[in-house]
């Protein structure tokens, strides 16, 4: 019969229980007795740096000192963009509010509901009837339909205030309808580089996403001209075409331009709506 050797300290004894040298069986009555542990989709047991803060600092709780965790279910704006997951139906959604509901997915405006704040037919194509429109509002989805029928646009998690702002956040995607993965509603584009310069929120221009990304400058010789340059802000799509319009399209003529924001109560708060001089996330 092998005798099982004493640990030389309590040091020695502690190590062992760390890295799990004790046999299932030997350390079962202590387990039982111990208190479950909080975890989510962003906690991993297993983990090196896990196990040593748990060592030290013990289990995990749900609410550390009475505060909520930051986590993707409450804070999902603080994640890139998803492409593979979908939104569900809102009621109080119109034809055109259920067709990009789906994109909404891990957003703030996941299952809030939405209104339709600016239409370039009927508010004006410049950038003044724009900004009158969209400023203060939080967060918003353009909507551009080009004169060949391609539904395209963004979501920008920052909405515009009209500052000469470039207002950043990892959140921002674009998207288009035309020929999405098979399975998927739509092609997704997230951002890359980072959160910075996700929309520029310029006096000036209507939607900016990134310098080129998406661009609507509301030109007075041409205020139905949308540009696109797909690769230093926003993905480019996966056999490599570098305009959200399609190949060779560097530029489009738009018949339609929409965007929605969400509906907030009187009393209820409205995120990002002043400037952000500081902020890149």
């Amino acid at each position: 019969m092998k005798i099982r050797e004493k640990p030389d300290s309590l040091t020695q004894l502690q190590l062992n229980n760390f890295f799990n040298f004790n046999k299932p069986e030997e350390r079962k009555a202590e387990e039982d007795t111990e208190e479950e542990e909080f975890t989510d989709g962003s906690y991993d047991a297993e983990d090196p740096v896990e196990k040593v803060f748990g060592f030290f600092f013990g289990k995990r709780e749900e609410e550390p000192m009475g505060m909520k965790r930051f986590g993707r279910e409450r804070f999902p704006e603080q994640y890139p963009a998803t492409t593979t997951e979908w939104a569900e139906p809102v009621a109080s959604d119109d034809t055109q509010m259920a067709k990009i509901r789906p994109l909404l997915k891990n957003t703030n405006l996941e299952d809030r509901g939405l209104k339709l704040t600016y239409d370039a037919n009927r508010d004006g194509w410049n950038a003044n009837a724009f900004h009158n429109k969209v400023d203060r509002l939080g967060g918003g989805v353009v909507v551009c339909t080009t004169t060949s029928g391609l539904v395209c646009g963004g979501y920008n998690p920052k909405g515009w205030v009209g500052y000469g702002e470039a207002r950043g956040s990892i959140a921002a995607f674009l998207y288009s309808f035309d020929n999405p993965p098979p399975g998927m509603i739509a092609t997704k584009l997230r951002k890359v580089g980072g959160p910075a310069l996700a929309q520029q929120d310029l006096p000036e221009l209507g939607p900016s996403f990134g310098a080129d990304s998406l661009v609507i400058p509301f030109a007075k010789e041409n205020p139905k001209l949308a540009r696109s340059k797909l690769g230093s802000y926003y993905e480019r799509y996966e056999d490599g075409t570098n305009s959200l319009f399609g190949k060779s399209k560097a530029s489009v003529q738009l018949k339609d331009l929409k965007v929605y924001h969400g509906v907030y109560g009187p009393d209820e708060y409205i995120p990002f709506t002043d400037a952000e001089p500081f902020a890149l996330y």
